[in-house]
């Protein structure tokens, strides 16, 4: 009996032991969880911008920009988009949410809206009012976006004390990723105004930091002539400044530099020229730090998340190329608003006290021109023949081209009433116009919504498409074309497919919590958000499908 209640006396002392043990444990991983939270998370989104600016133009960058993100951080340099369509609108959603348009349902930037039977803008809405203008380019925001983001649930952990500030010249790029709950969102309305807006889903009023910038001139102050930053003969690695495959500005005979924008700017919207000149990236820095004064972003221990998104790039590649001078330029200029920005937030938020992530909502193909200059199979859709040919089919099979009731972002969509109407089955006539698409000349891939619906697409473009593909909002026929030939024009380049021009784009972290390193091993744009929440400690966006890069966290 002794000996009984010997044993359970030390069992006793063991177990409070180790209890204590436990608790303290606890304890501590409970503030190094909390010590580990950054001030404030910073997302930058480089629109249009290909991998291999990276590594083409290393060389030219300094170290204070994308070098330091590459060598103080973490570099996947296998990053890619795992759906279709490769556009702003869904990219800027899928960074941020953690899945594709499948479950967020931003489909593209425009899309048919099956109900009001009109096309909807991904950001559009008529129920809210602009704020900073009289224009109705303020009637935005976030309401078509399905799932939330990890800047939502950001606000939700911290019971909305952690602020989030969207900011981009284009007003998706500013809106979807700050989410639902964002405190504000600010885009760049250019025309005659030259101002930062916002809309009443946000508030309804500018605060006094966004009506003392807008009163500032800043905008004003980039009106000057662009010129390359270094010596022109400097940049190899590019293209001649004179070729057949750029665009240019109206009121300039010739796509060369120099851009002389206070006299072009009449001839080309006025303010929005900044748009497409690496000045509107500068402008869009200077109103970043504005923000993060003028909002004391990062000044407590409650995390705050600034999400960035650089337009400009976007403008500058549909209009001049990949292989431009232009590009070459508007890059190194680039990396040195990143440094200046990246030496501002060590001053104002404190170095290793905040972190960054950077990424693009797609690539970019190279001109098709150019490529079939140099002998690569690329060229350019006949869509006015493409009609044609489809509407004589459907007239001699159906009767009717008024069965086709919408043709939008490579897809068709039928006027499903009127297939019923007619007593038709719509699995049928949505294989039989995929059997008569394949046909055309250049089309590579087609499928029907059925197929995606009823099928698991596990590699290749199917399961891209798939991972597009909204039921609800989708078309009936999916259409893909040949690799290298686009519907544009034949100057400058665009995106938008499932090639690996348009998915592999960057992903690089830096700052607070994240190691250093590299790898080649497959990551998708879907694994940003859930590792970004992972870094948070918080819920993971509710629609995420990514998975934490775990090896990416300190």
């Amino acid at each position: 009996m002794k000996y009984l209640i010997k044993l359970m006396l030390v069992l006793l002392v063991v177990a409070s032991s180790k209890a204590q043990t436990l608790n303290e444990s606890n304890a501590s991983t409970t503030k190094i969880a909390q010590d580990s939270r950054p001030k404030l998370v910073v997302g930058i989104v480089v629109d249009q911008m290909r991998y291999d600016y990276l590594t083409r133009f290393y060389d030219r960058y300094g170290d204070g920009g994308f070098k330091r993100m590459m060598t103080e951080g973490f570099n996947c340099k296998n990053n890619h988009f795992n759906y279709v369509p490769t556009y702003t609108g869904p990219g800027h959603a899928s960074v941020y949410t953690g899945t594709t348009p499948k479950y967020h349902g931003i489909i593209g930037n425009d899309f048919y809206d099956r109900e009001r039977k009109e096309m909807v803008y991904c950001a559009g809405d008529d129920s809210v009012q602009s704020v900073g203008t009289q224009d109705d380019a303020g009637k935005m925001s976030p309401h078509r976006m399905k799932t939330t983001s990890f800047t939502d649930e950001n606000r939700l952990f911290t019971q909305m004390k952690g602020k989030t500030i969207g900011i981009a010249l284009k007003d998706r790029g500013a809106i979807l990723p700050a989410g639902h709950t964002a405190n504000a969102a600010y885009w760049f309305h250019g025309r005659d105004e030259g101002a930062w807006i916002t809309s009443t889903f946000y508030r309804n009023d500018l605060p006094k930091w966004v009506s003392d910038f807008n009163d500032s001139n800043a905008a004003e102050y980039y009106f000057k002539v662009w010129d390359t930053f270094y010596d022109m003969s400097t940049y190899t690695q590019s293209g001649l400044d004179e070729n057949d495959f750029e665009g240019g500005f109206r009121g300039q005979e010739k796509a060369t530099f120099p851009y002389d924008l206070s006299k072009l700017s009449k001839d080309n919207r006025e303010f929005d020229i900044l748009k497409a000149t690496p000045y509107g990236n500068s402008l869009t820095t200077d109103f970043a730090m504005a923000a993060i004064k003028g909002e004391q972003l990062g000044k407590d221990d409650v995390t705050d998340v600034l999400t960035l998104s650089y337009s400009s790039t976007d403008y500058v590649g549909h209009n001049f190329g990949v292989n431009s001078k232009e590009i070459e330029d508007t890059y190194i200029r680039l990396d040195l608003d990143l440094e200046r920005f990246f030496k501002f937030l060590d001053a104002e938020v404190g170095k290793g006290e905040y972190t960054v992530f950077l990424t693009s909502d797609h690539g970019a193909i190279e001109v098709p021109s150019y490529l079939a200059s140099v002998k690569i199979p690329a060229g350019y859709l006949d869509n006015n023949l493409r009609k044609e040919q489809f509407n004589t089919f459907l007239q001699n099979t159906y009767g009717t081209t008024e069965i086709m009731e919408n043709y939008s972002n490579s897809q068709i969509f039928l006027d499903r009433k009127k297939v019923m109407d007619m007593g038709l089955d719509l699995q049928d006539v949505q294989q039989a116009i995929a059997n008569e698409q394949l046909t055309y000349e250049h089309m590579a891939k087609v499928y029907t919504a059925t197929t995606m619906s009823t099928n698991d697409f596990t590699s290749g473009v199917e399961e891209l498409l798939q991972n597009g593909f909204n039921q609800k909002r989708s078309g009936d026929v999916i259409l893909v074309n040949d690799i290298g030939y686009i519907s544009y024009g034949k100057t400058g380049s665009t995106h938008g497919s499932a090639l690996n021009y348009d998915t592999h784009v960057p992903l690089l972290f830096f700052g607070k919590g994240i190691k250093q390193g590299a790898t080649f091993d497959k990551t998708v744009i879907s694994d940003i958000a859930p590792t970004m929440s992972a870094l948070l400690g918080i819920s993971f966006p509710n629609g995420s499908t990514g998975q934490p890069l775990g090896y990416v966290i300190d």
